[in-house]
């Protein structure tokens, strides 16, 4: 009815080592999968926001992270300053801009 512990101490399998790195090929596939699938595509979405971020100038158009949408009236380095209404100007750190909707073309240089 019991097993005596003799039954409950299994032999070690042969090859010890190879069976082991078997056993451990899972969970070095499961982290590349993850990797692949979540990992990378954040840290592109990462990269191509602070490109845009960088990318930022006066005259352009943003929603910022509460959603307020206005026009770069002035940009400094770790902020913009942002007018939201005619008259109505606040300071936003850059990290915070969402989107840039429409930029502003750069100006051309008639010699």
């Amino acid at each position: 009815m019991f097993a005596s512990p003799a039954f409950a101490q299994a032999a070690a399998a042969p090859g010890g080592a190879a069976s082991s790195l078997i056993s451990f090929v899972p969970i070095v596939l499961i982290f590349v999968i993850m990797y692949v699938l979540m990992i990378r595509p954040q840290q592109k979405k990462v990269k191509e926001h602070r490109a845009m971020i960088e990318a930022v100038r006066r005259g352009d158009q943003v929603v910022t992270g509460g959603g307020l949408l206005g026009k770069v009236t002035k940009v400094a380095d770790g902020e913009v300053e942002v007018e939201l209404a005619p008259n109505v100007k606040v300071r936003v750190v850059k990290s915070t801009l969402t989107q840039v909707l429409s930029k502003t073309e750069p100006a051309a240089n008639d010699a």
